[in-house]
């Protein structure tokens, strides 16, 4: 064997099976972010969207002529521009018609086209469609040079690559879609403001996205309802490009007979409809137990009790005149209207989230995430080019008119002499062009002309035209030579678009606070029991006596807790991680109760430490056997994932110790120690304002440790004095009183050597805070 690497059979006509791949797959991955999810920066629309409005007007499905059925349309999209299924053709045309999903429609649907409750459009046989006058803004200026055509999928016919809009669509309609590595969730936008802001951006571009914001406070959707995100977030939202928008219903009390009054609700956030409202309703009323359960949960209980509590009636009553009207009638009339709306929108879709992100595909033709300034830049960067482009195109009109009607005038003036060349030569052409110098163009002109054009009355309609077109030549040389005239005619064909087909806003923006349910139980005491080997129960009230609690063989107690029904249950492990539990939803009765490790998903190697509870403000010291410690808040330490969440960061082979609970006062009190012992009786008292009050992390350094020496124990306390239990040989308890004076120093040093009489087991003092 020789030392000599292989020479690879890869060459130039050769490519590797992963890097093939890798090519195909971006290749594909870019097909779809071009060609089906993301919009145009330049006209909001998708290849789709695109094709079907051009299809339309090419069929001159204008809006004032007469409908056609929505097959023919999809048939002359197919077969002309979109080579695809008929069902994505119909679907794009279904969305674009429908006032309850695109803010300004782009299509007029005659027929079932679906509702906002989720019914689904009627077949395409049964439909028609043409467009809606706001359809001219995308489509009107298309034939006059404005924007490029290239070849269809089969080379028979041509398409443009985007639209003359006329005004920025991406922002006015929106759009929705999810491409291969990246998604879009464009909201829509009132078109009177963002006419506004592009106006004011044309004018000063030095406006940032916030100075943008004064007139575009918020997305403006088709349905109405009440934006309550703060001003700070929106702002955040339209200066990253990415966030989410809270949105509620809008409703109001009608008052009824006798004190008696009922909610009336008339716009919903998007994506959220009257059958859905009543389908969340009736799940929460009359809940099914969960798969793989026989019985409802406590939590169901809890809401069915609730909800049966709050609503009496609740009604749809949505029609032709009214598209929402979803009627609630309270169980009591002395419940507070407020206090009834924000429970039924903490437990519904009446309030929810809107997500946003402002991805589509900017002019250099590349994806992109863009900010509210980047997006109008960019939309007034195409409008620029396509009204330069639109000039260009006219003024080559003009002055090949004029051409035509210089021509015209000289034939006119010797129209006696033109008569007679044309008479008495075989090719008047040439002779034509060389008697009255004129070019092969005029020539040509002159020859299809008919002799009553060249009558005297045509004479002055020739003077009067060609005299309007050199005015205009003028005024588009004007144009195309002062940026400054050019701004104002874009700003002016704005304005009167924005007379034409601006609205008022439907979407209230008033920042609110988010409805939460506050309480869906009963307040009242409860004490948790936990065992050694980590079974969890609770039992009604405080102060029981548990000498009668009975535990699986080899098990006994750890723990109890007493607290309120309402309360976090917060369980701290050796590891560093909390996990949080409804006091409602741990067991009760006299039974054993259950694993705690059915109820949360306790991580590889860690056990029990400890059960908290109390009010989020509550103060806690952790630590861990490193030496490190910190005071957290107990409203840090609850979550929601049931697999938990770090609070404590803990080095490999350490553990955390049972926290120590610590009053709000106690943080600036000079005389509150904090007392650490170590497993070889070191000790060391420091002030407790000396540590950091943390959300989480490793804390800072409690005591100094030798090598292989662990902290044991801690405590806080305002006493002089602590105790410390100890084991004799013989298993005889001790205690000893430490002075917290003797062990004084500075947080982090080594402590003081103290002397035991037998083996250290615990830690207390009776004023410990």
């Amino acid at each position: 064997m020789n030392d000599q690497t292989p020479v690879s059979p890869v060459g130039e006509d050769y490519l590797l099976l992963g890097q093939y791949a890798e090519r195909a797959y971006l290749e594909y991955a870019m097909s779809v972010v071009k060609g089906r999810a993301l919009p145009e920066v330049s006209d909001g629309q998708k290849p789709v969207q695109r094709r079907i409005l051009y299809a339309m007007r090419d069929m001159g499905l204008t809006h004032g002529a007469k409908p056609v059925k929505s097959a023919r349309v999809v048939g002359e999209i197919l077969g002309k521009y979109h080579p695809h299924g008929d069902s994505s053709a119909y679907e794009a045309m279904v969305r674009m018609a429908q006032d309850f999903t695109l803010r300004y429609p782009l299509i007029d649907g005659i027929g079932n086209f679906g509702s906002r409750d989720g019914d689904g459009a009627a077949a395409m046989r049964y439909t028609e469609a043409r467009l809606t006058p706001i359809a001219e803004l995308l489509l009107s200026e298309i034939n006059m040079g404005t924007v490029d055509f290239v070849p269809n999928y089969d080379g028979a016919f041509e398409e443009p690559l985007a639209l003359p809009a006329r005004l920025p669509m991406v922002l006015l309609n929106g759009a929705s879609g999810i491409a291969v590595g990246m998604a879009t969730e464009i909201p829509s936008h009132n078109l009177t403001e963002v006419t506004k802001a592009a106006i004011a951006l044309l004018k000063k571009p030095s406006l940032e996205t916030a100075d943008l914001m004064d007139y575009i406070p918020a997305p403006d959707f088709a349905g109405g309802g009440h934006i309550i995100t703060p001003a700070a977030d929106l702002r955040h939202m339209y200066e990253t490009g990415k966030g989410s928008v809270r949105v509620r219903a809008r409703y109001e009390i009608e008052k009824l007979a006798r004190g008696q009054w009922r909610v009336i609700v008339t716009e919903l956030p998007p994506n959220t409809s009257a059958q859905k409202i009543l389908a969340e309703i009736e799940e929460q009323t009359n809940p099914k137990p969960k798969a793989g359960k026989k019985q409802l949960n406590q939590d169901q209980l809890n809401t069915k009790k609730l909800m049966l509590d709050l609503i009496e009636k609740v009604r749809d009553e949505s029609d032709g005149e009214n598209p929402v009207r979803l009627v609630f009638e309270p169980k009591s009339s002395r419940t507070e209207p407020e206090n009834f709306m924000n429970t039924l929108m903490a437990q519904t879709s009446l309030e929810g989230n809107v997500s946003v992100n402002l991805v589509m595909m900017g002019l250099d033709n590349r994806p992109a995430q863009k900010n509210l300034k980047t997006i109008l830049q960019e939309w007034l960067d195409f409008r620029t080019v396509t009204v330069t482009r639109r000039l260009k195109f006219r003024l080559s009109q003009v002055e090949k008119r004029l051409h035509i009607l210089e021509g015209r005038l000289k034939v006119f003036l010797h129209i006696d002499e033109v008569i007679r060349v044309i008479r008495e030569s075989d090719e008047p052409k040439p002779e034509l062009m060389a008697a009255f110098g004129l070019s092969e163009i005029q020539a040509e002109d002159i020859l299809e002309i008919r002799l009553r054009q060249l009558a005297r009355l045509e004479g002055f309609k020739l003077e009067k035209e060609l005299g309007e077109l050199q005015e205009e030549q003028g005024r588009l040389n004007v144009l195309l030579g002062d940026e400054n005239e050019k701004k104002k005619l874009i700003i002016k064909e704005m304005q009167a678009d924005m007379k034409q087909f601006g609205d008022e806003r439907r979407t209230l923006v008033e920042e609110a606070g988010r409805a939460v349910l506050t309480q869906t139980t009963a307040d009242e005491p409860v004490t948790v029991i936990l065992s050694n080997k980590g079974w969890i129960r609770s039992r009604a009230g405080h102060n029981l006596d548990l000498s009668q609690t009975t535990f699986k063989e080899g098990d006994g107690l750890k723990q109890t807790l007493e607290g309120r029904s309402v309360w976090p249950v917060v369980i701290l492990d050796s590891l560093g991680r909390t996990y949080t539990l409804d006091a409602a939803e741990i067991p009760g009765g006299r039974g054993d109760g259950v694993p705690v490790s059915s109820l949360i998903e306790l991580q590889n190697g860690a056990r029990v430490v400890a059960m908290l509870t109390g009010l989020p403000e509550q103060h806690y010291l952790l630590s861990g056997s490193g030496g490190y410690g910190f005071i957290a808040k107990l409203g840090d330490m609850v979550g929601r994932v049931k697999a938990g969440k770090v609070v404590m960061t803990v080095e490999s082979g350490e553990t955390v110790l049972p926290p120590v609970s610590v009053y709000a006062a106690s943080l600036i009190n000079p005389d509150c120690k904090v007392v650490a012992v170590t497993d070889q009786d070191r000790a060391l008292a420091f002030t407790l304002n000396e540590l950091k009050v943390m959300a989480k992390g490793r804390g800072l350094q409690l005591i100094s440790l030798h090598q292989g020496e662990t902290l044991a124990h801690i405590l806080t306390t305002i006493s002089p004095t602590v105790t410390l239990e100890t084991v004799g040989k013989r298993g005889a308890v001790h205690q000893e009183t430490l002075e917290t004076a003797e062990i004084s120093g500075k947080r982090g040093k080594k402590g003081k050597k103290i002397e035991l009489s037998g083996r250290q087991k615990r830690l207390f003092d009776v004023n410990s805070v």
